[in-house]
């Protein structure tokens, strides 16, 4: 049997963890944001502030502290290379691979003011490539397999 990464009784967390992970971006911006060009080095420094931001605001909100971690995390890779405290692995809090994974997974397929969106199967083709790398494998897999149904071939 499988056993579950995540327990049912994180699924409400991890629904407001989706839903708030992102809300750090309000302290940028909008020309940043807004930018169709490459960012430069200091437009990418100013925009990876948005996960230390959004710590701060769900911090403050007592009704959302707990959910804090996750929006400062959500950006942190499995090989340690991510931001803003370079965290490895299980060092990351599930809830915050998971919206790495499913994050990235709608910014590949979505139109974006820079560049044009992937197809599903372009997508699950990156998603594999960064297994083990920026997601965690395990997620990577369950994701490609169970939710977008496709085969995991590496």
């Amino acid at each position: 049997m499988v056993q579950k990464l995540i327990k049912d009784e994180q699924l409400d967390e991890l629904k407001l963890a989706g839903m708030y992970h992102d809300i750090g971006k309000i302290a940028i911006p909008d020309a940043i944001l807004n930018k169709p060009d490459k960012l430069s080095d200091q437009e990418l420094k100013i925009m990876q502030t948005h996960t230390e931001s959004g710590y701060h605001i769900l911090r403050a909100a007592d009704d959302y502290s707990r959910l804090a971690e996750y929006a400062l995390s959500h950006h942190e890779r499995w090989d340690g290379k991510g931001y803003p405290r370079g965290l490895r692995a299980e060092e990351i809090p599930i809830i915050a691979r998971v919206i790495n994974l499913c994050d990235s997974y709608d910014a590949m397929t979505t139109n974006r003011v820079y560049r044009q969106k992937m197809s599903k199967d372009e997508a699950v083709k990156e998603i594999i490539r960064g297994s083990g790398h920026q997601y965690d494998p395990k997620i990577a897999r369950i994701f490609v397999e169970k939710v977008l149904k496709r085969p995991f071939i590496k």
